[in-house]
């Protein structure tokens, strides 16, 4: 294997019984951990000259720096090893040889294991597509969830509701989208008042329907909150248009080549505008909704336009609701309560309420700062007008607003690691991480598929079967 170049660099090896202090001049390799400006931070990667750790507070998003914080006291210095690579490359595998498969199931399971790790598992279930097309208004088959959400919204209340509402967008395509995620006004087992529970997910959904695709026309004799789901597709933008969103499609890094774009007939990639409720965008999110409804990223990344032209285009909306995007809980984790903010999310002023759920959809635009933004008091107004629709109580001390919030850390309850990194030992195996990956710990089969690419030359013998 052809080592990178930058290997001649001096490297910060060796362990010392001082504190290892920050070095800009030095790289430093897969966990190295040093001081710097009275922090410790530990590599999750290899780090080149100039690659700071105060880079952790300046990037979008946390894989783009190779540094994170490591817990005060952490002890400082590098382990004796040669550069691993860069994330989303496979590095130095280790020793070539085999592995059972069974070793590798146990040890997902045990990694797994968590019990945050099964509640969101739970949440995320979904339903077969063939019951899900079943699923129709007063069906008497229709599963347990639907029921509930047609005991609180039959189909004329959400004509009443919806009443802009673009012709894509249908009463039993809404009910579809819900019987695909059973957790959506599911039933609990520990006591919690699922009926409670469903009617402030509706009108907590619908309120920010209601901002993302709604008419917002003054003029019109329909109150704002009820001109919801007015836009199928972004403004601007229509089947056949070329190069929308798309920019991630190009090159042969580890996005383009886990979320293969699909092309038109002279070649040219498809767009990933918004569309739909949530106004689904980018081929990195289409392809995980694909996986989700399909178990093949394919399939929406070569007909996009599904997701505006079918019940996929409300799907899209309860798939984001129900999946975390960590260091943020999901947010039907924050509506029922699963999530409860630990020491670290009071001090960044998040708590349960409405108000934490527009940080988790948009709040990097309108979260933050002193006064409440005008699009997150849109929201606010929405909610409030849903709520008294659909009976849920506002309780005169929730938070509705996000202003003054910080956004979610790594330190934070619904920091959880859902990917699979290279574990870069001699030990065939991966780790989980918080930063995203090609592969995802809630998705069966990730884990071995994370350890192929990870280490090639280990052969996996399949001692499952008779």
């Amino acid at each position: 294997m052809i080592r990178p170049a930058f290997a001649l660099l001096a490297l910060a090896l060796a362990p010392s019984a001082f504190a290892l202090e920050y070095d800009p001049a030095s790289a430093y390799v897969a966990n190295c951990v040093v001081n710097w400006r009275s922090e410790v931070f530990r590599a999750k990667w290899w780090a080149g000259p100039g690659q700071g750790p105060d880079e952790v507070d300046t990037v979008a998003n946390p894989w783009d720096s190779p540094w994170e914080r490591a817990p005060a006291g952490t002890p400082t210095g590098c382990p004796d090893q040669e550069n691993p690579g860069e994330p989303g490359n496979p590095g130095e595998p280790g020793t070539p040889g085999t592995v059972l498969l069974s070793h590798l199931l146990a040890e997902e399971e045990r990694l797994t294991s968590a019990p945050l790790m099964q509640q969101v598992r739970s949440s995320i279930r979904t339903l077969d597509n063939a019951s899900v097309e079943a699923v129709a208004p007063s069906r008497s088959q229709n599963p347990v969830n639907v029921k509930r959400v047609e005991s609180i919204l039959d189909e004329s209340r959400f004509e009443y509701l919806f009443p802009l509402r673009a012709p894509e967008y249908s009463y039993r395509g809404f009910l579809q989208a819900v019987a695909k995620f059973p957790a959506v006004c599911g039933d609990y087992a520990d006591g919690r008042d699922a009926e409670a529970i469903c009617r402030k997910t509706l009108a907590t959904m619908f309120a920010h329907f209601a901002q993302e695709t709604g008419a917002h026309e003054s003029w019109r004799p329909e109150e704002e909150y009820r001109q919801a789901l007015f836009h199928v597709r972004e403004m601007g933008w229509k089947e056949g248009d070329r190069n929308g969103y798309n920019g991630e499609c190009q090159g042969s890094g580890w996005i383009a080549e886990t979320w293969p774009c699909g092309t038109f007939s002279d070649g040219s990639f498809k767009s990933y505008f918004g569309r739909g409720a949530k106004q689904l965008s980018y081929n990195y999110n289409y392809g995980p909704f694909s996986d989700a409804m399909y178990g093949d990223v394919r399939t929406l990344l070569d007909a996009p336009e599904r997701v505006a032209d079918t019940w996929l285009n409300l799907a899209s909306a309860t798939f984001f609701f129900t999946y975390p995007q960590p260091p943020k809980p999901s947010m039907l984790h924050v509506i029922d309560g699963t999530w409860q903010p630990n020491d670290a999310d009071r001090a960044d002023g998040l708590v349960p309420g409405f108000g934490v759920t527009t940080l988790i959809i948009n709040g990097g635009v309108e979260c933050g700062g002193n006064a409440e933004h005008a699009q997150s008091a849109n929201r606010i107004a929405y909610y409030r007008a849903f709520a008294a629709t659909l009976g849920v109580p506002v309780p005169a001390d929730e938070v509705l607003g996000c202003k003054g919030m910080k956004q979610f850390g790594e330190s934070g309850a619904g920091a959880l690691p859902i990917y699979w990194e290279n574990n870069w030992t001699e030990q065939p195996g991966c780790k989980l991480v918080g930063y995203q990956t090609a592969f995802l710990a809630l998705k069966p089969g990730d884990y071995v598929g994370c350890v192929r690419v990870a280490f090639p030359d280990v052969e996996i013998v399949d001692d499952t079967k008779g």
